[in-house]
């Protein structure tokens, strides 16, 4: 029972990822730049976290 609702689950988020996988507005190379310079941010921020958990850790 619970694989079959899991199941349908993926399922249904394999659906979206496929309907929304090519983006449906034009963006430009400043917006695509900006989007990228903050996912750097995003994982530099992840690192940081990460890090200083480890470290609180030991």
């Amino acid at each position: 029972m619970i694989r079959s609702i899991l199941s349908s689950g993926y399922a249904k988020v394999r659906e979206i990822n496929e309907r929304f996988r090519t983006p449906a507005i034009e963006m430009s190379g400043g917006v695509k730049l900006a989007l990228f310079m903050l996912r750097l941010y995003l994982i530099c921020l992840i690192g940081l976290s990460l890090y200083k958990f480890v470290s609180m850790l030991g």
